[in-house]
């Protein structure tokens, strides 16, 4: 129990949350509103004097939207950390939720570390589920567009409008218009990524032969549920050597053998299943069965095949020059009310793994980034221009986000900074990441994300769905519990219904929206493209949210100890694969 854990982690119950990444500040903190500090159109905000827990009404006050300002910083650096409007942007929305005292969606991303498991995160924030811990500046919620109601400029934008523009294709032309530039980094470089899983053939490969390879996963609740706002891809690829045989070949058996390694040193597994394959194509006893014969099954190696024999396999870590494209998009409606995933994105989303620390190193990251918190450090990550920022772990992160005219540009420091909160220093993620970890296990895994006859698997080491479970530890669709469709379908008087949800068949038909609610909600985010203001947040939320604070009491626990919850991000995929061979690798060693 996360309760009974607490004394043990002395450094940890003090410790400030992750996503706020300081701790108490002197109460004096301007919040500045200004990106350029001589601006006569826009004051700097100053809290001084005072009192944010006195009344919600008296925060909107102090904070308010101002298009100026948004406008000024779009036109300022991409790298200043001083132009800034909201300092904690790691601190995202859903941590402002008002939980009641037993209403928990803080589980997903707070956690403590498992023991014996040789985790490289080291963070163990689950008793952050029972403690805010933010900081003066971070008590504040600055994410301002929680709070506008855009029913009346939704009403403007017409079923055919929002359905032409979520169908039109704004990935292509961006490597091109980076290139015109003079771009020096890494460029949107997998081709007909608009036309989604008709890019790639049915293993996942890519088919303009990039290397990035799509692979099928249970989406995290709830952000990226379809029926919350958005539908997502994310591809996978390493590095060349990873890639090619002994002999520096390409070689698709060899490439998909070592992401099948990866997959099992991520998750910790002994074994995958794996397409069928000669082992005497790749020269190597795959099942460890002691011959060469063809198999099905990949028992874990001590190292890397074919040119990246050379490069030990590390529980938990992904090999060194790792990368991620994760696409965000609208939902798509087709003609006869199915939901898809369309060609126009809200985002396009990169990162790559730079370095290969040591867990022992991580460890000491872990350890710093507690000691900023505790000596009240406001976060700051390095800026690398073009190639977006450092999270201090080994990783670069950029991102592309659509500008007002709906084509997709850089994101600016802090629209880029926002990322920094999830992929960090919270307890629950592997390796900085989320999506590989909940994959399907194995050979069934490999393809584009198709949510259609996926079951609601349970969490690893758990026997219930873990998204069911979801629902009724957080008591809605949503975070904040505002998916009035959701509520409407699956709960009756507040209390999760079990006989509807015997009744769902899998996860699109639980996660997916109505037509008319995709078409709501497209219209609702194409107002914060019109605005151009994310610094403000970039949920789409029809109706102002009601159940999320404007300010903070940390004195006030979110949860009482009794709703506090364990969480794997990983998931039992056994019923799907038939291998139930899958357990956790137990290891002493750090």
């Amino acid at each position: 129990m996360i309760g009974t854990n607490l004394s043990k982690w002395p450094v940890l119950v003090a410790l400030v949350t992750v996503l706020t990444a300081c701790s108490k500040q002197e109460s004096n903190l301007d919040v500045q509103a200004s990106a350029v500090d001589n601006s006569e159109k826009t004051a700097a905000i100053n809290l001084k004097d005072v009192d944010l827990k006195k009344t919600e009404t008296h925060v909107e006050e102090v904070l308010k939207q101002d298009p100026d300002f948004v406008q000024q910083l779009l036109a300022s650096s991409v790298s200043s950390q001083s132009d800034m409007f909201n300092r904690e942007a790691v601190i995202p929305p859903q941590c402002y939720t008002k939980t009641e005292g037993h209403f928990n969606p803080c589980y997903t991303c707070h956690q403590f570390t498992p023991r014996n498991q040789g985790r490289a995160n080291r963070m163990g924030d689950g008793e952050l589920q029972g403690d805010y811990g933010f900081s003066d500046l971070g008590t504040t919620n600055h994410w301002l567009n929680l709070f506008e109601d855009r029913t009346e400029r939704m009403a403007k934008i017409s079923d055919a409008e929002i359905d032409e523009y979520v169908n039109y294709d704004n990935y292509s032309s961006l490597a091109d218009r980076l290139m015109a530039q003079g771009w020096d980094a890494w460029y949107p470089d997998l081709k007909n990524l608009q036309l989604s899983e008709a890019a790639f053939d049915d293993q996942g490969f890519a088919k303009d032969g990039s290397g990035w390879v799509a692979f099928n996963y249970m989406p995290l609740p709830s952000t990226f549920w379809p029926t919350n706002g958005a539908t997502d891809d994310v591809m996978i690829r390493l590095a060349d050597d990873f890639q090619k045989n002994q002999h520096g070949e390409f070689d698709r058996d060899i490439y998909l053998l070592n992401l099948t390694i990866v997959e099992a040193a991520i998750k910790n597994f002994t074994q995958l299943t794996i397409p069928e394959i000669d082992e005497n194509t790749v020269g190597s006893d795959l099942n460890g069965d002691g011959r060469l014969s063809k198999t099905i099954t990949l028992k874990r190696p001590s190292n890397y095949l074919g040119g990246a024999s050379d490069v030990q396999v590390k529980s938990f870590l992904y090999p060194r020059y790792t990368e991620f494209l994760h696409t965000i998009r609208y939902v798509g409606v087709r003609e006869n009310g199915e939901i898809y995933t369309p060609p126009r994105m809200k985002e396009v989303r990169y990162m790559v793994k730079t370095e290969q620390h040591r867990k022992s190193t991580l460890g000491a990251f872990y350890a710093e980034e507690q000691k900023d918190k505790l000596e009240g450090n406001l976060p700051r990550y390095a800026s690398l221009g073009e190639k977006g920022l450092d999270n201090k772990f080994g990783w670069q992160l950029i991102g592309f986000i659509e500008d007002k005219n709906g084509e997709l540009r850089q994101q600016k420091f802090e629209e880029n900074f926002f990322c920094m909160g999830c992929h960090t220093t919270i307890g629950s993620t592997i390796d900085q990441t989320f999506a590989f970890a909940r994959k399907i296990d194995g050979a069934k895994g490999w393809g584009y994300l198709n949510l259609k006859g996926m079951p609601n698997v349970p969490m690893f080491g758990s026997d219930k769905s873990a998204n069911f479970d979801y629902l009724e530890r957080v008591g809605g669709g949503n975070e904040f519990r505002e998916n009035e469709e959701i509520d409407a379908r699956y709960f009756k008087h507040g209390q999760l219904d079990e006989s509807s949800l015997a009744a769902v068949r899998d996860v699109y038909e639980l996660i997916t929206p109505s037509p008319e609610r995709a078409r709501a909600l497209n219209k609702a985010y194409k107002t914060i493209v019109d605005d151009q203001d994310y610094i403000y947040g970039r949920d789409a939320n029809i109706k102002p949210a009601v159940n999320v604070y404007r300010s903070i009491d940390t004195e006030i626990e979110p949860l009482e100890p009794e709703y506090r919850a364990a969480f794997d991000i990983r998931l039992d995929w056994s019923s799907v694969t038939g291998d139930n061979s899958n357990s956790p690798k137990v290891e002493s060693r750090p």
